[in-house]
């Protein structure tokens, strides 16, 4: 296939999958997968076989959630409009609103729904300021106990997402009891409480088993069905984004210039200022690998090789599903990576290639 293009591998997925299977059954948790993260709806069959539905951040989310995904479609936005709330609750099962003043503009068209209450415990693990849920003058979610308790009886749940890439189970388990300490009171007269995702628990030597005990026994102290939003858990190494060398020159570094763009196509590597993963990344040769974009940072990182890098070559970066798919853009016109899937026995299927005229329909 003509690269660039996302390649979705479910030999990759399926153990994923396979963890929050297990999670589920041993915990009694239900996991929703979080399309703010990973969208791509081609694998939706194979990845509603092992979790309960999914989780929204707006109403076309909802939408293709209800559409594309089996299984509960939850509501959730930072702030509904007057337009789109009677399509998001047609749309749902249950609606989480972000305040208590959203909650009382809508109680009354909401009233036959199962609503819910995003709740900012004040504490996270996120190590950017920019995805820090928990950061001073924080929007999300209401923050006082003294605030909620006033539209209890308006909600049956709670949301809380305070966890962003937290591979440590015991920095969980703290929070996880801080927020028992101050909003226990509240949390045992609701019947469900969904504490969001960010948690790692499907990466290597992850103490799962632990997990699954703290989740079940959160779940019978306070009598309430918890609910996982897993993100990335759910999709981790599962998918590359395979590029081509266009061309190659040296100015103090050997530099590469590769057929795609960290501002286009792997987004978050240029917000957070961090590296693509190239596998392997061992060999005498360094070199840099450069975006087509004019923007000059467009860098996906350094990593070494074995040979020296020439135009022709293909390059491979690794766990290139989460936040990619659902953040490319059309910056300098540079075309959008095609998605392919590889099935469980090993072959390769294009699902959807981007042209010329994708590229004019976004506009005007």
């Amino acid at each position: 296939m003509q690269t660039p293009y996302y390649l979705i591998d479910k030999s990759r997925l399926l153990p994923n999958m396979e963890k929050i299977a297990w999670l589920r059954e041993q915990s009694g948790a239900k996991a929703l997968l979080a399309l703010k993260c990973f969208a791509t709806w081609s694998v939706f069959d194979m990845m509603s076989e092992y979790m309960d539905g999914t989780t929204s951040s707006s109403l076309f989310e909802v939408k293709l959630g209800r559409e594309k995904f089996p299984g509960e479609t939850h509501a959730y936005s930072v702030a509904w409009a007057d337009h789109e709330i009677e399509e998001t609750l047609a749309n749902s099962d249950k609606i989480i609103f972000n305040t208590a003043n959203q909650l009382r503009r809508f109680e009354e068209v909401s009233r036959s729904h199962t609503r819910g209450l995003r709740v900012n415990p004040g504490v996270s693990t996120s190590e950017f300021d920019l995805a820090d849920p928990a950061r001073p003058f924080s929007r999300l979610g209401e923050h006082a106990p003294e605030d909620i308790e006033p539209v209890l009886d308006l909600v049956s749940g709670f949301m809380f997402h305070n966890n962003c890439e937290n591979d440590d189970f015991d920095r969980f388990d703290a929070m996880l009891g801080s927020i028992e300490q101050r909003f226990g009171h509240l949390i045992r007269q609701m019947k469900w409480i969904s504490l969001g995702g960010g948690i790692h628990f499907t990466g290597e030597g992850y103490p799962i088993d632990k997990l699954a005990e703290r989740l079940k026994r959160f779940a019978g102290e306070n009598e309430v069905q918890v609910y996982l939003e897993p993100g990335e858990a759910a999709i981790t190494k599962s998918t590359t984004l395979e590029v081509t060398v266009l061309d190659t020159l040296y100015n103090g570094k050997n530099l590469a210039i590769v057929d795609s763009s960290i501002e286009a196509h792997m987004l978050d590597l240029l917000i957070y200022r961090e590296s693509a993963k190239m596998v392997p990344n061992e060999g005498p040769e360094e070199w840099m690998i450069c975006g087509k974009s004019c923007l000059a940072g467009d860098i996906f990182g350094e990593f070494r090789f074995p040979e020296p890098i020439k135009a022709g070559d293909r390059l491979s970066m690794q766990d290139a599903a989460g936040y990619t798919m659902v953040k490319k853009n059309w910056f300098n016109g540079v075309k959008m990576p095609a998605i392919a899937i590889r099935e469980l026995d090993g072959t390769e299927r294009l699902v959807r290639d981007f042209g010329y005229e994708d590229f004019s329909a976004a506009l005007s």
